[in-house]
């Protein structure tokens, strides 16, 4: 398994992947904007046998309610963390420590931009609260917020958690 950072030519494999995944988990739970955008600090895919077998991205900033709570946890200014986004796993090849892998590289990537790492989980993935408390995430809280899922707005409930405290600080 080899992880290296997203190009350009693996957005169409990452769309298949994420399809996929919602196929099965119902996340993503929204399309638009998945892989791009300004919030992107850098992704990653890992790779089995040259195929993308997986993704992860850090991001800037995540929604209003999220930043907040893990501002208030970390006593850190939103503008000084990232946030663990979009790490997918194809459905084939989990529990293969995969995930563990890419959320091992997000955490490096914050750390070495002098950010503390966060991510937000809707509580129904317990597959995906159990990785995050199995790699030593601390819990910040729940949210609640709404978001638009095509032309809707609906309710989602989620866990903040918090990654390892970046070193020196």
């Amino acid at each position: 398994m080899e992880v290296r950072s997203r190009r350009a030519g693996d957005v169409e494999d990452v769309t298949h992947l994420a399809e996929a995944v919602r196929g099965l988990d119902g996340y993503p739970p929204r399309s638009p904007d998945l892989f791009d955008g300004p919030e992107m600090l850098a992704a990653w895919v890992a790779l089995g046998d040259g195929v993308v077998i997986g993704h992860v991205a850090l991001h800037r900033t995540s929604a209003e309610p999220v930043m907040t709570l893990a501002s208030r946890a970390t006593g850190w200014p939103p503008g000084q963390l990232a946030v663990v986004a979009r790490l997918l796993v194809a459905p084939t090849i989990r529990r293969r420590g995969v995930g563990r892998l890419l959320l091992g590289h997000a955490v490096a990537e914050a750390h070495a931009r002098g950010r503390w790492p966060v991510l937000d989980v809707a509580a129904r993935f317990g597959a995906a609260v159990a990785l995050c408390d199995s790699c030593g995430w601390t819990p910040a809280g729940p949210v609640t917020f709404l978001f638009r899922d095509g032309t809707t707005m609906r309710e989602a409930d989620s866990l903040v958690y918090l990654g390892p405290r970046p070193p020196d600080q």
